[in-house]
């Protein structure tokens, strides 16, 4: 009877070995097509699974939004070079809005450490509802999305980068959900406004991460981890979306304007109703 349930233990371990690329690949293209970096969909499918990998259940939503900020850095990364070579990154409004979006990160993921599991789970939730409405209903600012704009710039970018950057630390994203509406609304191109959201991601992904491992307390997850990133999570899962991100990127090219904008709407239902259902 030993040797079946051995067999059956391994299967287990195999599983979980595999099941972090699988969310890296989804993740990728999530980032190409919303400029995102899949990280909605990882914190709720991270928030599930964690605590069969042995995270405490009380530390997983800390755990899988540390998680998926650092997969985010290569996810996002991917995704902006993917973009950047068609020529959809903005890349002034980009270097306006970095140094917000790093104060922002560090700060964001310096409270995040301090608020109960539930409480974040709320957030985040309440957060995709929200913003999935405003993509959805939202306009656009009165400007048409049909010709090109100057990139938006200036110290408001900044100001708006740290508060993009705040939010998306608590939230565990790149931030896309608030960036893409932002530009779309100044009448960047939804497309254009992914791919400099992807860009942006990079920074919060990096200031963010750091601070999930920095401000958490000493043995907050039991084994291979730093702080609260569990590392075969966070690299198996950033390994496999920078593969996968650059097929996402040319299903963006591909989708007009209003579609896209429709699918980004319901995607942050399908999360929000996702990370209330695992909790």
């Amino acid at each position: 009877m030993n040797v079946p349930v051995d067999i059956m233990a391994g299967r287990a371990r195999l599983d979980g070995v595999w099941v972090f690329p699988l969310l890296g690949i989804v993740a990728g293209i999530l980032a190409g097509l919303l400029g995102i970096g899949g990280g909605l969909v990882l914190v709720a499918a991270l928030a599930w699974i964690l605590p069969l990998h042995g995270i405490p259940k009380e530390a997983a939503m800390h755990a899988a939004l540390a998680s998926s900020l650092a997969s985010i850095v290569l996810t996002a990364t991917s995704s902006a070079y993917a973009h950047h070579r068609r020529g959809s990154v903005l890349w002034p409004t980009v270097k306006w809005m970095v140094p917000g979006l790093l104060l922002g990160g560090w700060l964001g993921s310096g409270l995040a450490v301090y608020l109960d599991d539930g409480v974040l789970r709320w957030i985040v939730a309440g957060y995709c509802f929200i913003a999935g409405a405003q993509m959805a209903f939202g306009g656009n600012g009165g400007r048409g999305a049909e010709g090109e704009v100057a990139p938006p710039r200036g110290p408001w970018m900044s100001a708006a980068g740290t508060v993009v950057g705040a939010v998306s630390a608590v939230v565990g994203i790149g931030g896309g959900s608030m960036t893409v509406p932002l530009l779309v609304w100044r009448g960047v191109q939804p497309v254009r406004a992914v791919g400099t959201s992807s860009a942006c991601g990079v920074a919060i992904g990096v200031a963010s991460a750091l601070g999930y491992a920095l401000h958490a307390p000493a043995g907050a997850l039991p084994a291979h981890a730093v702080g609260y990133i569990y590392l075969p999570a966070a690299i198996g899962v950033a390994i496999a979306s920078v593969l996968a991100a650059p097929y996402g990127t040319r299903l963006a090219h591909r989708i007009g304007g209003p579609a896209l904008k429709r699918v980004f709407a319901v995607f942050m239902v399908v999360m929000g109703t996702g990370i209330l259902a695992s909790g």
